[in-house]
């Protein structure tokens, strides 16, 4: 299968946390966007609650006509050397316009999705996919993303539902996790990969490297 070399990179707690306001207050936090540069990954992929706190605009998309696209495909309304994809299924999120944007939004999203969302994003100048028919079939973003729009290297950076469906299809070369010099503790709170079946197997990684950084954060990278 052709796909991205996929690296899920996070900054986390001592205790696994990733709550982005948390993370903030911990020392190290500069060291993530150091660490996240090393890794060379320029496509990057958020889940949808991620992106609705962090870079979509407020609101969701209402459709007037409700008919699915229904049907695998994809709108390759820009070129770039990296692209900011987002995990939308439905289609809900509200975006700027993409044109001239350094790094623009990818969208995912699966074949249920409104063609009107469709049109609003090709209006918007916003690349999207659409595979899977009732969820996004995520290895087949991955080959449409290698084939398609020539992504080689690709980071999954958060939240927990993303990150664990990457690990749950198979798709992760690597994890690199900066933790952070300070603990959570708080009930509830998000984990790298949380979500998965209770009788789902622990996933074996291997080693590749280490390294301590002034700020007392540590940086581990896994081989999947």
């Amino acid at each position: 299968m052709a796909k991205p070399y996929i690296i899920c990179h996070m900054m986390t707690s001592l205790d696994g946390r990733i709550d982005c306001a948390m993370t903030s207050k911990l020392r190290g936090v500069n060291d993530y966007y150091t660490t996240l540069d090393e890794i060379n990954v320029p496509t990057t992929v958020s889940g949808r609650v991620t992106a609705e706190l962090e870079l979509a605009e407020p609101g969701k998309f209402e459709p007037k006509n409700t008919e699915t696209y229904g049907k695998e495909g994809f709108s390759k309304n820009t070129d770039a050397a990296g692209y900011e994809v987002i995990v939308d299924t439905k289609g809900k999120l509200l975006w700027p316009n993409a044109l001239g944007m350094s790094k623009p939004y990818l969208i995912l999203t699966s074949e249920n999705v409104t063609k009107e969302y469709l049109d609003y994003l090709d209006k918007k100048n916003i690349s999207w996919i659409a595979c899977g028919k009732n969820h996004i079939d995520l290895a087949r973003a991955a080959e449409i993303l290698a084939e398609q729009f020539n992504v080689k290297r690709m980071g999954i950076v958060g939240g927990p539902k993303i990150n664990t469906a990457f690990l749950e299809a198979g798709l992760l070369d690597e994890i690199s996790i900066l933790i952070g010099a300070g603990i959570d503790g708080r009930g509830g709170m998000p984990a790298v990969f949380d979500g998965l079946d209770m009788a789902h197997d622990v996933t074996a990684l291997k080693l590749i490297d280490v390294k301590k950084f002034d700020s007392d954060a540590v940086w581990i990278r896994y081989k999947c």
